[in-house]
């Protein structure tokens, strides 16, 4: 039911606060927000273990824009336990991605496609163990967040940290009995830029006395976008795992001298060398080296940058021999799962509002304005923020030694150095903290998106984060 929309005011007396908290809280005929309880999920046998609701929030000067969320209440203790915020890469890839795939209490069976409807499976080691849950779907055009106008659908960076700022302060004058709650801004790969400009939209908000105030204690990174200039560093990992002989690194050294996002096209000793490079790895999954290379993926909607695999997978995928299940065809099965009606009824989706649903859309109108997260990071720490940065190691697109590198040109202290972090008795990574509050953790074994792949490991590491433990 929709409820009151209160988002513009600031310097109020703690009784008018407290009043229009009241008022907001109580359901009304019309208006910017609306909410439902889900308690039954098409695919899912009987009622849902856990408290998710669906909803709207209007963002923008005229609310032209409508922000589809999930809400899982927290599994242990919703009424104490910190809210997390999750907001998928991208830009333009659905937040029910991560909670599907990575980080929710719920999953698809890694199975092919039969035609019916997927079912849906628990998934335990889910970060709701621990924490409350936000997935909203952003940018404009994602998932099923859509635009009331031609000019709403046009985004950006910095248009997208401006309205996610605007749906969590007004999701939480629509809900404000977590008003005090402890809050983390997390997501991985593409909001290693947009997660930190929007911590920082937040802390400058809160200075500057825009209600409601947000607890924000710290923000988590995974295999995280920051440079840019992450490319640079596939080379040198392709090397360090063997994908390619010393003789090819040292060409490539020599002749593109580090530099391989953006080539001189007059720099043909360069250009032979990447070419080469591109065509021993086209076969390889750049998120995560050891598994089958895309296999589950729909070939006719690869993003233009892989076009070389594309084409070595055309026939391949029609051997009978070929994989029939991995991890990846989950990913279908949501796209099914989503894009069915009696999906979207239970979810509460507006009805016409949104096309074909997609777990990323890559042919979003969107700017790309923020051009490095680099010097946010430096400032937030100087504000005693806490930060998490985590890399799954067999991550070829956004490699551990990218993140390395930026982390260690900040020139922070080590407090604690680098050393092994175990779960059940084993070895889950390698870790080092640092003065200004950073913990920096290598995920063993995991690829791109590092839950999917070591989902106990991963909840062990929040887990002990947000406790402010070593891990």
């Amino acid at each position: 039911m929709a409820r009151f929309n209160c988002y513009n005011y600031s310097h109020m007396t703690s009784l008018v606060l407290a009043l229009l908290i009241q008022i907001c809280s109580q359901p009304v005929a019309s208006g910017s927000s609306s909410s439902s309880v889900v308690e039954f999920l098409p695919g899912f046998r009987g009622r849902l273990p856990f408290h998710l609701e669906t909803g709207y929030v209007g963002v923008g000067e005229e609310e032209e824009v409508q922000v589809f969320y999930y809400f899982i209440k927290s599994e242990n203790n919703p009424e104490d336990d910190p809210i997390l915020i999750w907001l998928q890469g991208g830009p333009g890839c659905s937040s029910f991605g991560g909670l599907v795939n990575e980080i929710g209490p719920i999953a698809f069976p890694n199975q092919v496609y039969n035609g019916s409807l997927p079912g849906l499976l628990l998934r335990p080691p889910s970060w709701t163990k621990v924490s409350n849950i936000i997935f909203p779907d952003l940018p404009v055009g994602t998932g099923f967040t859509y635009a009331k106008t031609e000019a709403a659908k046009q985004s950006s960076d910095s248009g997208g940290v401006r309205h996610a700022d605007q749906f969590l302060r007004k999701w939480l004058m629509d809900h404000p009995e977590y008003l005090s709650h402890k809050m983390y801004l997390c997501g991985e790969s593409y909001s290693g830029i947009t997660i930190p400009a929007l911590f920082q939209e937040i802390s400058h908000g809160n200075e500057n006395g825009i209600q409601p105030w947000i607890n924000i204690q710290g923000y988590i990174l995974g295999n995280p976008l920051t440079t840019r200039h992450e490319e640079n560093y596939q080379i040198p990992f392709a090397h360090g795992m063997g994908l390619i002989s010393d003789e090819l690194y040292e060409s490539l050294q020599k002749n593109c001298k580090g530099e391989y996002k953006k080539i001189d096209p007059k720099n043909l000793l360069c250009l032979r060398d990447f070419q080469l490079f591109q065509e021993l790895t086209a076969e390889i999954d750049p998120a995560m080296i050891l598994e089958p290379a895309f296999c589950g993926y729909d070939l006719r909607v690869l993003p233009p940058r892989i076009s070389l695999m594309k084409r070595s997978l055309s026939q391949k995928v029609k051997d009978p021999n070929f994989p029939s299940k991995c991890r990846r065809l989950g990913y279908l099965q949501a796209r099914h799962w989503a894009n069915n009606d009696h999906v979207r009824k239970a979810l509460h989706v507006r009805k016409g509002t949104t096309g074909e649903w997609m777990r990323c859309n890559r042919s979003l109108p969107y700017k790309q304005d923020i051009h490095s997260s680099f010097y946010i990071h430096a400032n937030l720490s100087t504000k005693g923020y806490r930060s998490l940065i985590y890399s799954g190691d067999h991550d070829m697109g956004f490699p551990f030694l990218s993140t390395q590198a930026w982390i260690r040109s900040l020139n922070y202290s080590i407090i604690d150095d680098w050393r092994p972090w175990h779960v059940n008795h084993q070895v889950a990574g390698y870790t080092r903290t640092y003065s200004n509050r950073m913990t920096y953790a290598t995920v063993k074994g995991a690829g791109h998106s590092a839950p999917e792949f070591k989902p106990e490991e991963c909840l062990a590491m929040l887990k002990r984060w947000i406790a402010n433990e070593p891990l």
